[in-house]
């Protein structure tokens, strides 16, 4: 077996120098030191020639520098804002306060940025909220120019939704000459489409505020009052208006019927509405259509069934209430995504903090009226 073994070594030896081309390839062959350089003759990355990109439009965007303050502290409240979610709404509120705020003008900014962000993204307007009653407590106040009261947190969140709800009660969803020109109805439609959802959205902030003891009872029975004219029963309010009631009332009726005040303004409302609802014209038809007419409906209802509904629309939770409700689902075996939730009760965390209080419990807030208001934009 050994000489087998040498003489085997000894055939690939002299197989080495064999021609090499009857196996498919060659010896390598020894191109120097520079070897073999694919690269040799591509230009560089710099000289190469190809298609000019295109000049950037006047609308392109473009990277702005923050041009003092102002812009400063917008970029950053902004950029908080982005990140905004239940889980993370401590470390938000903190570092929108490290950002300083120096001046009742700053400070307006901040609640405007807060204000824009809830009204459109309806769907984290709990989330704002909360971060609204996080804040109130912990942002600084200013000396008023004329001397009057100090510029608080609150003061200053009462005007802008004062100057939101204003804006309601006028011609908001009317376009101007300059946003119908050079559009087609489904356009127009679009963008009338667009204010109506600021408008529910505003009535769902402001209900959500009234929740967290940020507005009074007697200010949101005069928002209702005003929006349904139930001082002037001979006028119609218009569809968006009837809306935006319903709109409230399902977000806070239960806990703003705990309260008298609020209680006497729901009986009130409800049954201004039930006369709307049944409203005829010279012709025999009803005035508002069939969607409002359920719309209303629905609130009569819930508010008959102690505003105890069933919802399908999901909202903004922590990590911890979605696997409670995932372990609920379990439990029950109900898969349909339906959940019975009770209209307009307080957040679980604010009945905690009253030590025992009830959820109707009398709110220590401010004066709608006494607060400057101030000409809409």
């Amino acid at each position: 077996r050994g000489d087998r073994g040498g003489e085997r070594a000894s055939r690939v030896d002299d197989g080495a120098a064999m021609d090499r081309s009857m196996f498919g390839s060659a010896r390598p062959v020894d191109r120097g030191p520079i070897g073999r350089d694919r690269d040799r003759d591509r230009a560089p990355r710099d000289r190469r020639t190809g298609p000019a990109l295109p000049t950037p439009s006047a609308n392109a965007y473009r990277l702005k520098v923050p041009q003092g303050r102002s812009d400063e502290l917008k970029r950053q409240v902004q950029s908080h804002l982005n990140k905004i979610a239940p889980d993370n709404l401590d470390t938000i509120a903190s570092r929108i306060k490290d950002t300083q705020v120096a001046s009742s003008d700053e400070l307006e900014l901040v609640i405007g940025l807060i204000m824009k962000k809830a009204l459109t993204e309806p769907h984290y307007c709990e989330t704002y909220a909360d971060l609204v009653y996080k804040l109130k407590g912990e942002m600084p106040e200013f000396e008023a120019q004329d001397g009057g009261r100090p510029v608080t947190f609150k003061a200053t969140l009462l005007t802008v939704c004062q100057n939101e709800f204003e804006g309601i009660t006028g011609d908001l969803l009317e376009l101007t000459e300059e946003e119908r020109q050079g559009k087609e109805k489904e356009e127009l439609d679009f963008l009338r489409g667009q204010k109506k959802k600021r408008c529910l959205a505003t009535m769902k902030f402001i209900g959500h505020l009234f929740l967290r003891d940020l507005l009074r009872a007697s200010i949101i029975g005069q928002v209702t009052q005003d929006l349904a004219m139930c001082n002037d029963a001979d006028k119609l309010p218009e569809e968006h208006k009837v809306e935006c009631i319903c709109e409230l009332l399902n977000s806070i009726g239960y806990t703003l019927e705990l309260r008298p005040a609020g209680k006497e303004s729901i009986k009130q409302v409800c049954g201004r509405l039930l006369d709307l609802k049944q409203r005829k014209d010279a012709n025999k038809k009803s005035v508002y259509p069939m969607r409002v007419q359920f719309m209303i409906q629905d609130l009569l209802d819930t508010k008959n069934a102690g505003w105890v509904k069933k919802v399908f629309k999901a909202t903004a939770k922590t990590k911890d209430e979605i696997k409670q409700d995932a372990k609920r689902d379990e439990r029950t075996q109900k898969n349909d995504g339906a959940e019975l939730i009770v209209a307009g009760q307080r957040p679980t965390y604010l009945v905690e903090a009253k030590d025992g209080a009830a959820p109707g419990s009398r709110a220590d807030g401010g004066s709608w009226q006494n607060v400057p208001s101030k000409t809409r934009k």
